[in-house]
């Protein structure tokens, strides 16, 4: 074997156990017990205080490259990734210029990120008026399903799908078993409510009402029953949706649901004044509705926990004057998600193995990875090496991201990533060696 890890704390699918685990060719060959005899050329024996974790899996990152690689690039949002934990990430069709939403933008792309990536990376496909004739084509061509927006999604050059565009979208990917991912934010509902404007979060809040997310995830899942298409809600904050989730699931509706560390870990009545890094959309909402989402997780009707990194220049978020009606909305948060996510579950009494299952297991089950978010035999050796019990606090400029902005920016952190490992390869983020990832080769 090229490689044996030794940890008296390894999370695998029998639990958090102590294991030996070899590796050859980039994949894991063999799961003994710790003081199991393996021969190999190298043998890491990890210290008590940390635990070796899968390699996370985000399926919810925005890299924005080409086109607006001032906002972020692949060679950045990879690097930060991988210092984050995280060994897999599926880029998201817009903010980069072209959005992806034909095999020639998808090339685009490919070629931009080509040898750039430190781990590996995965594309979003774009489903947008005019452009049901090209979603088959990207299909073939490997990307792991198809986005869409229900009202406008901040740039012009990515549209929403109306009722019937998007019915028509779902009827043509079930046609060939691909699944389209909602961003479920109802315009009607958003045109009637307050807008967005000046240095009050309140305000803000009131502009993006749990009203205009539950009757877009309505919407969202009686289309999906009427025309059997998979479906999956993006970055779910109205726990109001829950109960609606439940019943789908229970009549047999294809729908996953993912939320984000930011709707886990902060709260509307914390935000000061001005804040304007803590916007994205659909914002944070009130304590209660937090902890109501963690009681989803615990329930099972949040599947996984991903980034949506959204990052963007601090001239965009509007800092100066702290106006929430102007600012770009999207948290920066893809090297804080594992120990934001530690921090807060632990208080709560979830376990590492919980954790795994929503931000390694899940993600990649729900995008068809079947060698990726498992310590298991046949699997790509990714691996996090993480100590739970070491606290930190986040500066925001000392984060691999392009830009220096985070809402997690003096906050204290239980949870240190001290070694991330690809296809059983270090991650040093000097030498790029990730690869880039069509659907079925993982």
């Amino acid at each position: 074997m090229d490689l044996v890890f030794r940890a008296r704390r390894t999370v695998t699918a029998a639990g958090e156990v102590a294991r030996s685990i070899g590796v050859a060719d980039g994949k894991i060959v063999a799961i003994e017990p710790y003081d199991a005899e393996m021969d190999a050329d190298r043998v890491i024996d990890l210290d008590d205080d940390v635990v070796l974790l899968p390699g996370l899996v985000d399926t919810h990152v925005h890299v924005n490259d080409p086109g607006r690689s001032e906002w972020e690039g692949f060679e950045t949002a990879t690097r930060a990734a991988a210092a984050g934990g995280v060994t897999t990430l599926v880029d998201m069709p817009l903010n980069s210029i072209p959005p992806t939403v034909d095999v020639e933008s998808l090339a685009v792309k490919r070629k931009t990120a080509e040898g750039k990536v430190h781990i590996d990376v995965g594309f979003w496909g774009g489903a947008v008026p005019g452009n049901l004739g090209d979603l088959r084509g990207l299909h073939d061509a490997g990307v792991f399903g198809f986005k869409c927006f229900l009202l406008h999604s901040g740039v012009d050059e990515f549209p929403p799908l109306g009722a019937q565009e998007l019915e028509d979208a779902l009827r043509a990917v079930r046609g060939f078993g691909a699944q389209m991912i909602v961003h479920a934010e109802n315009s009607d509902a958003i045109e009637h409510a307050p807008a967005a404007q000046g240095a009050q979060y309140e305000k803000f809040l009131r502009s993006r009402p749990r009203g205009a997310e539950n009757v877009a995830i309505a919407q969202v899942i009686e289309l999906a029953r009427w025309t059997g298409a998979r479906v999956h809600i993006l970055h779910l904050s109205s726990s109001d949706a829950l109960p609606m989730i439940a019943t789908a699931r229970r009549d047999g509706v294809a729908l996953t649901v993912e939320t984000c560390p930011h709707y886990l870990c902060f709260t509307a009545e914390e935000i000061p004044e001005g804040a304007t890094e803590f916007k994205c959309c659909p914002p944070i909402r009130e304590a209660e509705n937090r902890e109501a989402l963690w009681q989803g997780l615990a329930d099972g009707l949040i599947d996984c926990v991903v980034s949506d990194h959204s990052p963007c220049t601090p001239e965009l978020k509007r800092l100066d004057i702290g106006d929430f009606g102007v600012a770009w909305g999207g948290i920066a948060s893809l090297q804080l998600g594992l120990p934001a996510i530690w921090t807060e579950a632990r208080k709560r009494g979830f376990a590492l193995t919980d954790v795994v299952r929503w931000m390694a297991e899940r993600p990649a089950a729900q995008v068809g990875m079947r060698r990726k978010g498992h310590i298991a035999l046949g699997y790509d050796a990714d691996f996090c090496v993480f100590a739970p019990d070491e606290g930190f606090v986040v500066d925001a400029g000392k984060l691999r991201h392009r830009n220096p902005v985070s809402a997690y920016h003096g906050r204290t952190l239980s949870g240190v990533v001290r070694g991330t490992w690809l296809r059983g390869a270090e991650v040093t983020g000097e030498e790029p060696a990730g690869t880039l990832l069509r659907r079925g080769m993982c």
